[in-house]
């Protein structure tokens, strides 16, 4: 399975980052063939057996004990998010869904909802990145130059994270493009461990995989984390430079879907920049 691999990669990848002398353990000398961590020293710095933390890494433990993977966990260093996807991945859910599903739809209710913020900019995405809908700010914002009415289409919706690797308008958009593009993979990441086996996800990674050096190097290097929630700094065709905060609401009915919105803190000139892009953006015909 899937997975299995999955699973395998993530500890392969945070083994290789825990350096010996920092877990306690003492050095011999000579030259190390693995960087980081061997499997028989996290095994016992988690106090198992070699051969079982061999097994959990090969996904042959679906069954692996809270106080197990919450003592791999800690040896390993991981954050929170990190903790969660360890859990996720060594607990695989049983997907029924093995084949593309009916494409994503949007609520009329959310779709209202999002309409409704005005001047502020508001999107849905699903649960693999699609833009499913976005106010008339969302779009001016990340996307002026494509067509408003593209995620109405299953076909040919914008996509966040082929349109960040693949779309120099959007590249140029952000002002630390290298930071962003590390968040949208660790997000991806985390996607992958609770969809292990959508095609629909498999498609989307093997297309930036093959078209982008720079996003098939992030994704090797295994990144997990939750979309971050900082401040962001924005660098607009049209009203230029902008510091904007994005926060993030799963839709508790809507299998996987977020509604992402986003700020400026009051009286800034970000704030101002955002006027001016909705006075610009009230002009333009649709």
């Amino acid at each position: 399975m899937r997975v299995q691999a999955e699973l395998g990669e993530f500890l392969r990848s945070r083994r290789a980052r825990v350096r010996p002398e920092d877990a306690g353990l003492p050095l011999y000398g000579g030259r190390r063939r693995v960087p980081g961590l061997r499997r028989e020293e996290l095994a016992q710095l988690a106090g198992v057996s070699a051969g079982y933390y061999t097994r959990l890494e090969q996904g042959q433990s679906p069954n692996a004990s809270d106080a197990v993977l919450d003592a791999v966990a800690r040896v390993l260093r991981l954050d929170e998010a990190e903790r969660a996807h360890l859990y996720t991945l060594a607990r695989p859910r049983t997907h029924a869904r093995r084949h593309a599903a009916a494409p994503e739809r949007v609520r009329p209710g959310v779709r209202r909802m999002i309409l409704s913020f005005g001047d502020v900019p508001a999107l849905v995405l699903g649960r693999f990145t699609d833009v499913l809908a976005w106010n008339p700010m969302a779009h001016a914002l990340l996307a002026g130059h494509l067509d408003f009415d593209a995620p109405a289409d299953p076909t040919g919706r914008p996509n966040i994270a082929r349109l960040l690797f693949l779309d120099p308008h959007m590249r140029a958009l952000y002002a630390d493009w290298p930071r962003k593009a590390r968040s949208t993979v660790a997000d991806l990441r985390l996607i992958a461990g609770r969809y292990p086996d959508a095609p629909e996800l498999a498609a989307l990674v093997g297309e930036l995989s093959m078209a982008s050096r720079e996003f098939a190097e992030l994704w090797s290097s295994h990144p997990v984390a939750d979309c971050e929630t900082g401040p962001r700094a924005y660098h607009h065709p049209l009203v230029g430079g902008m510091m904007l905060t994005a926060e993030f609401m799963t839709l508790p009915n809507d299998d996987g879907q977020r509604v992402a919105v986003f700020n400026a803190e009051p009286g800034s000139p970000s704030e101002a920049a955002l006027r001016l892009l909705a006075g610009l953006t009230a002009a333009a015909p649709r």
